[in-house]
């Protein structure tokens, strides 16, 4: 697989595209300058501003307008009690950590499980716990790192991630130490800061995606502002030297962007359907309590019988709609129906293909068996709202809906009101303003609408009203 990492930077907006194999599967944006800034990582001197046992949890007020979330199984207490009453008191001050974004109408969720990510490691000084990512499957390997990191003497729990598989002890031993510093800093700035503040701040995007994602399957990161990519460089050269001559400057004059394709994909991200090659399609519907996908088969007839047909346009949208989930940042409760198989091994080898599609997902993924119906449910971690929420906001005229009044219905609608105005007087010139497709459709009716009335109505086309907006003037 051959992985791309493009930047666009400009003082409004950072984007970050990740393509693998060519195509766009990760897409982050971050908009600092219009308060759009990513705050997950981030850390707080936070003050509890209330404490509610009935749904075991706590309000914490970390400088924003809206009040954190707080849940009883992230307080870090010594006591073994797990009634967050008895645990945590109004007023009492707290450092916490950003877990989630705020979504929706939900404030953000913190937690005071503190967890400092380095290149190898992710150092948490208030566990015990001491792991190694599941992706490092060499069992010689995995006790050589556990060993390796027993040897720092870590004041905490610490996990080591899979790009440390095969790094020297001392570039462990080296990013141990760093971690432990930055934790010994921030308890010195939370110790003089008043609650509320800010007392450690996350990677900017770029950065964290250069410790996240720069790897040695990254082939490029390409970044198109000249001072970004000097201050990346110095990062890199200091985190991964070897990987720095991967970072380079685009000085193209088509933008960076364009220049690559992305722009062409992302201008796809707001459609609910997407073509599979083959000629099926899926359908993807995002609303507040899940996410529904749909596949059909469309054009794809298939070559045999049906149950190849059927099971060729689920493979197919199996590792499409992982592409989507991971590209749209889509995160919750996911239901996927596929096409109706009838044999069994056919509907596991649709599940396999999903999980398989999955596994370069940074998030927390867990996809169930299919069930009667036909239905795959899964779940996706959500730390941040999905591109379509952060990128769009509801229509004026549908009111978020995504549907509006056919022509028909305001047809029956004016015709209603006319009649409730008038009682039946014909007195009067009536004029009757709507907007242009509806107009069209009333004068086809005039008669027929006249007749109803028995007045004669004079329409009128008005391109400035919205779509279900009339006038009707009586003079």
């Amino acid at each position: 697989m051959k992985k791309e990492i493009i930047v666009n930077h400009t003082p409004e907006e950072i984007r970050v595209a990740v393509m693998e194999d060519g195509r766009l599967v990760e897409y982050l944006i971050e908009r600092p300058a219009l308060g759009m800034a990513k705050l997950v990582g981030n850390i707080y001197k936070g003050r509890i501003e209330n404490v509610l046992p009935g749904i075991s949890s706590a309000f914490v007020n970390v400088g924003y307008e809206k009040n954190a979330y707080l849940y009883v199984t992230d307080v870090v207490s010594d006591a073994k009690e797990r009634h967050i009453e008895k645990m945590l008191q109004r007023g009492d001050p707290i450092m916490v950590q950003v877990a989630k974004e705020a979504i929706g109408t939900k404030g953000m969720k913190v937690t005071m499980d503190i967890s400092l990510p380095g290149r190898y490691l992710i150092y948490m000084p208030k566990s015990e716990h001491l792991g190694v990512s599941k992706n490092i499957e060499d069992a010689a390997e995995r006790d050589r790192l556990r060993r390796a990191i027993e040897k720092t003497n870590p004041i905490g729990g610490v996990i080591v991630r899979t790009e440390a598989e095969g790094a020297e002890e001392r570039e462990l031993a080296h990013e141990m130490r760093y971690l432990m510093r930055l934790w010994e800093n921030i308890q010195k700035k939370y110790e003089s800061t008043a609650p509320g503040a800010l007392i450690h701040r996350e990677l900017g995007l770029t950065f964290q995606v250069a410790r996240d994602l720069l790897t040695d399957n990254a082939h490029i990161f390409l970044v198109d502002s000249q001072e970004e990519f000097k201050d990346l460089r110095g990062f890199v050269e200091m985190l991964a030297p070897e990987l720095a001559d991967r970072v380079q400057h685009y000085t193209g004059r088509t933008p960076i962007f364009q220049a690559f394709g992305v722009e062409k994909e992302l201008s796809q991200l707001r459609h609910q359907r997407i073509n599979l090659p083959s000629g099926g399609y899926i359908i993807i519907q995002e609303a507040e309590s899940l996410c529904a996908i749909d596949v059909n088969t469309g054009k794809f007839i298939g070559h045999k019988s049906q149950e190849e047909t059927v099971t060729a346009t689920n493979l197919e949208a199996a590792a499409e709609v992982a592409r989507q989930l991971r590209l749209r940042n889509i995160g919750g409760i996911i239901v996927i129906d596929f096409i109706d198989m009838r044999r069994r091994r056919n509907q596991h080898k649709v599940v396999e293909a999903l999980q398989h599609a999955t596994r370069n997902d940074r998030a927390k993924i867990k996809i169930l068996p299919i069930t009667r119906l036909g239905l795959v449910e899964m779940t996706r971690e959500r730390r941040r709202e999905s591109l379509l929420s952060l990128m769009t906001e509801p229509c004026r005229e549908c009111d978020g809906s995504g549907r509006v009044l056919s022509r028909e219905s305001l047809y029956l609608k004016i015709q209603s009101e006319i009649e409730d105005l008038t009682k039946g007087r014909t007195d009067g010139t009536l004029k009757v303003s709507v907007p242009p497709v509806v107009g069209d459709f009333l004068r086809e009716r005039q008669e027929r609408l006249e007749k109803n009335l028995q007045r004669s109505i004079e329409v009128q086309i008005d391109p400035t009203l919205p779509w279900e907006d009339y006038r009707i003037l009586i003079e």
